[in-house]
């Protein structure tokens, strides 16, 4: 696995406006992730997750807004942070070199539109170009192009020094959707969906819960993204639809090679999927980690009281005592310090700083160092 990230938050401040006071859902997080990985974000309800992978597609809802922090993307050799970028860059990231997969599949399905289609708007908004060239190249094999279309090829003798605009005009509606419904069943294939033909006709309300899934998942990936963000994809599934969509989510790391952020409250499928994890707390990142690492010697104590509060045969069942704090007046210092049974002093008023303890294991806490 790399070393380079494709993705750096740094110290990113996200806070919420409403009419009950300032929410400060996101307090300085940082997080990295590498070319080629599983990271597993995880955290109670409420923690920040979903607002954290938001912010790095600047999908923010009102009246959520940024206030610091760099998302810094990486990709082929140019850098440029996410934050800075206007709105049309913005549209040509998303779904191209960053894609989403949402919690609820049904919520983010067009009801009136087949699968096909809105599969395609993907697919014509960020690779129309590929179609159209096909398309021609379709044509031209069964020497059907236009003798005007011939003249201008001989004119440039280079296909593609030719705008898609303009070879566009020589491609009708009919043959441009040819080329791509081909493409939209042979990413239905790679999600394994049986009988992608026949799916590809249908409505999302003829799809089971995990057809749903692997729907999203095939819009997802089918500009082949550098990252690919899971905001917990298997909730609501249930246990056997669960495993064969983990597993097709690591199959397809392996196929295309894409980054996965994985945001999920279950311990067990973090152990399962991921090769890092990074532990989150009220809108800070409290521990990172390899996972084996985290599971074996974690040294956070919310970290070690996540750890306890899973049921284990024959051990004492141990929850986490206190509740989650309210992030409209959040604790001052560390978060975690009015339900932490080594808090001290200075817990209470300084926010820890997020430091290497070990070989890549961050962790933010004074009981291992950085105390002023």
């Amino acid at each position: 696995m790399s070393q380079e990230s494709v993705v750096e938050v740094e110290d990113l401040i996200v806070k919420f406006y409403t009419y009950d006071g300032v929410v400060e859902a996101l307090d300085g997080v940082n997080l990295k992730i590498r070319q080629g990985e599983i990271l597993g974000l995880v955290g109670e309800t409420g923690c920040g997750k979903s607002v954290t992978s938001l912010s790095i597609l600047m999908l923010i809802p009102p009246p959520g807004r940024v206030e610091e922090g760099q998302i810094i993307f990486s990709d082929q050799g140019r850098k440029e942070d996410i934050l800075s970028l206007n709105d049309e860059s913005l549209r040509n990231l998303r779904g191209k070199d960053i894609s989403m997969i949402f919690q609820e599949p049904r919520a983010f399905l067009n009801p009136v539109y087949t699968v096909e289609d809105q599969i395609s708007e993907v697919l014509l908004v960020h690779r129309k170009g590929e179609f159209v060239t096909k398309a021609i190249e379709s044509l031209e094999k069964k020497r059907k192009s236009s003798f005007k279309l011939n003249v201008y090829r001989r004119m440039f003798r280079k296909p593609r020094s030719l705008s898609t605009r303009f070879l566009a005009k020589f491609v009708s509606k009919r043959e441009l959707k040819m080329e791509v419904t081909k493409e939209v069943v042979r990413v239905l294939k790679d999600v394994e969906i049986a009988d992608p033909e026949r799916v590809a006709k249908m409505y999302p309300h003829e799809l089971s819960s995990g057809m749903a899934q692997r729907v999203l998942i095939a819009m997802a990936l089918g500009c082949n993204p550098t990252l690919l963000i899971a905001d917990e994809p298997t909730t609501n599934l249930d246990v056997t639809v669960q495993a064969q969509i983990l597993n097709l989510i690591k199959l397809l790391k392996k196929n295309f090679k894409s980054s996965i952020l994985y945001i999920t409250h279950d311990l067990g499928v973090i152990a399962e999927t991921c090769e890092r994890v990074a532990v989150m707390y009220a809108g800070n990142i409290v521990e990172t980690a390899d996972v084996y690492e985290v599971f074996k010697s974690p040294l956070h104590p919310y970290t070690k009281a996540l750890l306890e509060s899973i049921p284990r045969p024959r051990q004492e069942f141990k929850s986490i005592p206190g509740i989650v704090p309210s992030l409209i007046n959040p604790p001052k210092g560390c978060r975690f310090n009015d339900r932490c049974p080594y808090a001290m002093e200075i817990c209470r008023k300084v926010k820890p700083p997020f430091i290497e303890v070990k070989k890549n294991h961050f962790i933010a806490c004074y009981l291992y160092g950085g105390s002023e």
